[in-house]
């Protein structure tokens, strides 16, 4: 490669080196190979997949053959290496690779407009992972162009897209029905109670969301994702400051008299693996004892004991409470018995505290296993 372009002189020494032909110019099947246009699709593909997406990208200038099998065979393909004028590349590249399914336009420096997400919209119908994080020169008119012509997304990762709206959101998640994971962190103008209430509607499938920094996010919002979506496993509701453990009327309602949003979650969300409610600092002790009790309910449920013993239904493994300064070790405590795959053993930290002084007393039953033999080591 020279300035990202094949040498062509090179790849023709390169291919009558490595080409295995039957002395005729042949491969087994009886197709004449002249040169390295003539490498089958699947060949080619392997071939590629061994080069970075540069390469990838490079390689599709080279010929129509190779242009037309890679368009073809494409399904993977990330663009984040390119610092400058990833616009216009998106612009060139969509409307030839029409069968890509895993779309990665991460960006440090904001790059993309909306015209690349219409142009990506308009042909790469069979998109199910997008990554359009931190394209801050988006608008809904983004929004709008993927829930019409993606609507078999997946994933999608819009952290730090400043630009959305709340209402851009939810007609996205109107189409977009079977969306599983959903990045949302740093979304303030989108990530609010009508969006989420929007997602609980919509996007019942919803395995993974992530709210960090959405300051707009209330318990009501979250409460009707404990509702909507009871498939949840992972929920970072990090920085959500107005999240809370205060008693609401609407919550009796639904739930018991001590159930509010974190407790939504616990009785609603009986999957739930890994919860972060990092600087939370209005959850108490009742928002952690319901999380204890959920995992003792679940033990009890008649439609856990048909189903066996499930990996998805084993509880939390991963919980983050740093700067949640109100809780007190006997509450933390009660959750870390009821979870065994909450850690906070050395090399296995599963259980985060940070910030938190007086939750040091707080240890998972490997650390007391490993302190009683310590003691009997010593006695002997």
């Amino acid at each position: 490669m020279v300035g990202g372009r094949p040498v062509t002189g090179k790849l023709d020494v390169w291919f009558r080196s490595l080409m295995v032909a039957d002395g005729r110019g042949k491969m087994g099947t009886g197709v004449a190979m002249t040169g390295w246009k003539d490498l089958p699709m699947e060949l080619l593909l392997r071939i590629l997949a061994l080069g970075d997406d540069r390469t990838v990208v490079a390689a599709s200038g080279v010929c129509t053959g190779w242009r037309d099998a890679i368009c073809l065979g494409l399904s993977h393909l990330c663009l984040s290496w390119c610092k400058e004028h990833m616009n216009n590349l998106v612009l060139s590249l969509a409307p030839k690779f029409t069968k890509l399914q895993v779309l990665s336009l991460r960006q440090n420096k904001p790059q993309l407009e909306d015209n690349a997400v219409q142009t990506i919209s308009n042909y790469c119908h069979d998109l199910c992972d997008l990554d359009l994080s931190k394209s801050h020169k988006l608008s809904d008119a983004s929004l709008y162009a993927l829930a019409h012509g993606c609507p078999r997304l997946t994933k999608l990762n819009i952290s730090g897209c400043t630009g959305f709206s709340d209402s851009g959101l939810a007609y996205l998640t109107s189409f977009c029905t079977k969306l599983k994971y959903l990045n949302l962190c740093g979304c303030v103008r989108a990530a609010s109670d009508k969006a989420l209430q929007a997602i609980a509607y919509n996007c019942r499938q919803l395995q993974s969301l992530t709210l960090g920094w959405c300051e707009g996010v209330t318990d009501k919002g979250v409460i009707c994702l404990a509702l909507g979506c009871p498939d949840l496993r992972a929920m970072d509701l990090c920085g959500c400051v107005l999240i809370t453990a205060l008693t609401d009327t609407f919550l009796f309602k639904i739930f018991d008299a001590a159930d509010e949003s974190v407790i939504a979650l616990a009785n609603g969300c009986r999957r739930l693996r890994s919860l972060g409610l990092y600087f939370c600092q209005n959850i108490t002790d009742r928002a952690m004892y319901s999380l204890a009790n959920s995992r003792v309910k679940s033990e009890h449920c008649p439609w856990t004991s048909m189903r066996g013993k499930n990996i998805d239904a084993d509880g939390l493994i991963n919980l983050n409470i740093s700067q949640c300064t109100a809780l007190t070790p006997p509450a933390v405590q009660a959750v870390c018995d009821s979870f065994p795959d909450l850690h906070t053993c050395a090399g296995r930290h599963s259980l985060i505290i940070s910030g938190c002084l007086s939750l040091t007393s707080v240890h998972c039953a490997c650390s007391f296993q490993a302190h009683r033999l310590g003691r009997a080591g010593l006695s002997h």
